[in-house]
């Protein structure tokens, strides 16, 4: 199931948020610099991209349709945004193949924003993932954000992780919020069908935004795993035990984001002092790229079988 922010033609849940920017951009109010905060797949991503379809489409055949929330999949500028070809949008996130956006790409797109412009339309640059950014990529992205060419707008995805505070005071942020009633209706509009029914409380309750649960439901199709009657603890151990995680970065990913989940639960929290210990050296092992065998093992030794 494809479902990657750019081809969303429809938003779903975040119509307030998208009304507020539309009508500051309207009223030339619009900040060049915008935070835009929240959960890991909440639609931050989804809701920027119908944003810059807005604006760029406002003079072209097939323009944005703000009564329906929805982008027309005939309108230049979205051809032009899906093929990677668009002159006013640039995408920054972080390459397949590395561990952070690197300062090369901040330099690359510098170098573009500095020419000149083909058409009078705003430029917008996207970053995606902005908890990416290694020291030097934000050094060098900084001084551009002091003082951006005219005409360009800056939406930054932040996904409540730790960033520099010198990054965060030159945004405005913008915090994007859904309750699980509302993710869930996201899903039902997504999905045309209530699947939710098909998942245990226990994982939708600390694992709920649109995106991340349907990477819960993609990955438990992949490998035949029924989540109905699946407790948070027992679908740790089967990821563990018979190493989904280690078949590819989403399983790893989605182990982590887990055990996160479960130690935070208010149980666990008060009752052991290996909380602390746990959720510093996931953090290290995300940070410096460090060995994640020894603390998986040691998770399901220490907490999973107790």
């Amino acid at each position: 199931m494809n479902l990657k922010p750019a081809s969303q033609l429809t938003l779903y849940g975040l119509n307030d948020d998208f009304n507020e920017l539309a009508s500051l951009y309207n009223k030339k109010k619009l900040p060049n610099k915008i935070l835009l905060s929240g959960n890991k797949g909440i639609g931050k991503c989804t809701l920027a991209y119908h944003l810059i379809n807005f604006i760029l489409s406002n003079d072209e055949e097939f323009p944005y349709d703000e009564k329906n929330f929805t982008i027309n999949e005939n309108n230049k500028s979205f051809k032009l945004t899906i093929n990677n070809v668009n002159p006013n949008f640039n995408l920054i996130d972080v390459a397949s193949d590395k561990k952070f956006i690197d300062i090369s790409q901040i330099r690359n797109l510098i170098l573009n924003l500095n020419k000149s412009s083909l058409n009078k339309k705003p430029r917008f640059v996207l970053i995606d993932n902005i908890e990416y950014l290694n020291k030097n990529s934000i050094n060098s992205l900084l001084k551009f954000l002091e003082e951006p060419n005219d005409n360009i707008y800056f939406l930054l995805i932040h996904n409540n992780k730790r960033i520099l505070s010198t990054l965060k005071s030159r945004c405005l942020n913008f915090k994007i919020h859904l309750t699980n009633s509302q993710s869930a209706e996201v899903l039902n509009c997504i999905l045309k069908k209530k699947i939710l029914n098909n998942i245990n409380n226990e994982l939708i309750d600390y694992y709920f935004t649109p995106g991340k649960i349907l990477e819960l439901i993609n990955f438990s199709n992949d490998y035949e795993i029924e989540l109905e009657n699946l407790t948070l603890k027992n679908f740790l151990r089967i990821l563990i035990e018979k190493n989904y995680y280690k078949k590819n970065n989403i399983g790893k990913a989605l182990l982590f984001d887990l055990i996160e989940s479960f130690l935070q639960k208010k149980e666990f929290h008060i009752q052991s002092n290996l909380f602390e210990y746990f959720i510093t050296k996931i953090n290290d092992v995300k940070k410096f790229n460090l060995d994640d065998e020894i603390i998986i093992n040691e998770f399901h030794e220490k907490v999973l079988n107790e």
